[in-house]
């Protein structure tokens, strides 16, 4: 059960903790990007595809016309699109690869990641940074002397303190969409499914 808590903690410190490096500047440039697109196209793998999925559904309710990546439905992206790629790395694969055909076809490419310096941070328009313990951290050479010190970063295993961070990072990008589109609660329950 102890595990169990510290596990809880460590997560809501890295939630708490993104306040600290949010750049309002940089958020409404991010906010601005995605009201201007004609149509908003989201990708991540795994997880991170997964906390994807959730905000586009948001999106969606604020009756943008949003598409996630790889989808059967999901048409051609264009120069008025923008694509919102979301990786903690910013070298997985596919999601750079997305981003670069988004780049190639003219559209504007946002991203959600803890490395801006990546090659996906390397292609975007505007990104937003989540900082979080990725995958690549788990191979680290100092792990060892973090276990030995007690700062056992397992208790947030591979992506968890990314993605969990990015998951609640964006539903406030959804509170703050709605305000700016005058959009109420009630506004988003009227689009949310009915065939389920």
């Amino acid at each position: 059960m102890d595990i169990m808590k510290d596990s809880i903690n460590a997560i809501l410190k890295n939630i708490e903790n993104a306040v600290d490096y949010l750049e309002e500047d940089v958020i409404e440039d991010f906010e601005n990007e995605i009201l201007k697109a004609e149509n908003i196209f989201v990708t991540g793998a795994g997880r991170s595809g997964l906390a994807a999925k959730a905000f586009a559904m948001r999106l969606m309710h604020l009756g943008l016309s949003a598409y996630v990546v790889g989808e059967t439905i999901s048409p051609a992206i264009h120069k008025n699109d923008c694509i919102i790629a979301i990786s903690g790395s910013g070298e997985t694969n596919t999601i750079v690869s997305a981003a670069k055909i988004a780049k190639d076809r003219g559209s504007r490419v946002l991203a959600v990641t803890s490395y801006p310096e990546s090659t996906l941070g390397q292609l975007t328009d505007s990104y937003l940074l989540v900082k979080g313990r990725t995958k690549q951290e788990v191979d680290d050479e100092n792990y060892m002397k973090r276990q030995i010190h007690g700062n056992y970063t397992s208790l947030t295993p591979l992506g968890t303190a990314f993605e969990l961070t990015t998951l609640v990072f964006l539903d406030a990008i959804v509170s703050e969409l709605m305000d700016k589109m005058q959009q109420t609660e009630n506004d988003l329950r009227n689009r949310h499914a009915v065939l389920e």
